[in-house]
């Protein structure tokens, strides 16, 4: 954990947000101890840049917002499926038009396989437009004689391991804010200017034509066009097949950057934070005394929690009542990333303790980040088969409690990259060298994402 100084926290308080700036409460934050701090509150820069930020245009709407919360409310009901996928950490050279459409694909896959096979509605949300800081174990990297600032994402410093690149730098924030202003525009055209039109199942798929993931996503095409070529001679509406709905969420980690984007709705002249339609608190950074905790829980959007195998039940329940005291339904979301290991073990007495309370949180796993190992040749995995263990895991908690298995998150792309060990078309260590991309966490690549869909669908359809 890194906390500032006191120098630091005074210099944060000195520029809040005009919209939020008499809002009580929004500037507590300030006064706790703030984990995953960036050093750049005395950058010659830092006042000017978030002045900046204190006056951009939202990049949510406070309307989108309420209305994730109803879908995820409907996900805490059991009467739908929540699913979340994107890069472990955006870069500013990844936001594309192909990189970007790449991913969105993906997903839309992804959640075609889920509601045809399970017959639930899925909610989609990438994690993307705001996914550009990371928390790290280490405030400090070595290598040989050199000790530099750890990467912490393009928001924050740069990958290049030199002195210059490594420097805490809050003009990033502004590029973070203009390249997720360019991401959810790009995401808002596709989503309802034709590209996500469900008769257009055929054109989503990416070319992997020998994956076996591939094929039976062909296939579930095909019964999916004959449906509603069926649908069609009949006279039927087609206008619900036109566009979806597609949310944006990331880690709300960098606080300064969140704080400035605070703003107070017009309607409801309550604080939303613009910076995403869904924000979470990470497993690094969920001290219920801590500032990540104290401001999340004065916003009005749909908040996550990311809940390692140390979680107890107590600790699950402390957290509803710090984030949602009224057991509003759709605002609070447990992202549970175990590991394969634990997962059986650890999981079941955390829903007990919770739903034994009346609390009705959505249940999410985060089959990804409990199952990172390091190989002797330096680089980060993740084996394919501890990824579905854990997945299973969840399910099977779940239906031995007569809980709902509410959703999946996951780290991934739509390019062919080689950075998760196994699948059904093998990814093998010899291919990181020229195919592994990741600046941070590996990522499951497009075929191993459909692997995982057909794999989740199974799994509810049985449970319904």
């Amino acid at each position: 954990m890194t906390s500032v100084t006191q120098s630091e926290q005074a210099r944060s308080r000195t520029t809040p947000s005009p919209s939020a700036a008499n809002y009580p409460g929004l500037d507590e934050w300030r006064q706790r101890t703030i984990g995953q701090h960036p050093q750049w509150s005395e950058h010659p820069d830092f006042a000017s840049a978030i002045e900046e930020l204190n006056t951009v245009p939202p990049l949510v709407f406070a309307g989108e917002v309420d209305l994730l919360r109803e879908r995820l409310a409907s996900v805490a009901a059991g009467e739908a499926f929540f699913l979340q996928g994107g890069d472990c950490a955006e870069t500013f050279g990844g936001a594309t038009a192909d990189k970007i459409s790449g991913r969105v694909q993906t997903l839309l896959q992804m959640a075609v396989v889920l509601t045809y096979g399970a017959s639930l509605p899925v909610v989609k949300m990438g994690r993307m437009a705001g996914q550009f800081s990371k928390p790290r174990s280490s405030n400090l990297e070595t290598r040989g004689d050199q000790t530099l600032p750890s990467f912490r994402g393009e928001m924050v410093n740069g990958f290049d391991f030199n002195e210059s690149s490594r420097v805490h730098d809050p003009n990033r924030m502004l590029r973070g804010y203009h390249t997720s202003a360019s991401t959810l525009n790009l995401i808002r055209a596709f989503t309802t200017g034709g590209f996500a039109d469900l008769r257009r199942v055929h054109a989503w798929n990416m070319g992997f034509a020998a994956n076996p993931a591939y094929a039976r996503y062909e296939s579930m095409a095909r019964e999916i066009d004959h449906a509603v070529k069926f649908m069609a001679a009949c006279g039927a509406d087609f206008d619900a097949l036109k566009t979806t709905e597609f949310f944006a969420g990331h880690e709300a980690l960098l606080l300064d950057y969140e704080r400035a984007l605070t703003r107070i709705d017009s309607r409801t002249h309550l604080p939303y934070g613009t910076s995403g339609h869904f924000l979470w608190i990470g497993e690094r950074t969920r001290e219920l005394d801590g500032a990540h905790v104290d401001l999340l829980s004065r916003l009005r959007n749909p908040i996550g929690v990311k809940l390692g195998p140390s979680t107890t039940g107590e600790d699950a329940l402390r957290l509803i009542d710090a984030l949602d005291p009224k057991r509003e339904p759709g605002r609070l979301t447990f992202i549970i990333r175990m590991g394969a290991k634990n997962i059986r073990e650890k999981l079941p007495a955390i829903i007990q303790a919770v739903e034994g309370s009346g609390a009705k949180p959505v249940w999410v796993t985060d089959p990804m980040h409990g199952n990172t190992v390091s190989l002797p040749s330096g680089y980060k995995t993740r084996n394919f088969d501890d990824v579905v263990d854990e997945v299973r895991g969840f399910f099977e908690v779940h239906q031995s409690l007569g809980t709902f298995p509410g959703g999946i998150h996951v780290e991934m792309t739509g390019d062919d990259v080689a950075e998760c060990l196994g699948g059904s078309d093998p990814v093998n260590e010899s291919s990181f060298a020229e195919r592994y991309e990741t600046l941070c966490d590996p990522r499951l690549n497009h075929m191993q994402s459909l692997e995982i869909a057909f794999l989740v669908a199974e799994y509810l359809s049985a449970q319904r």
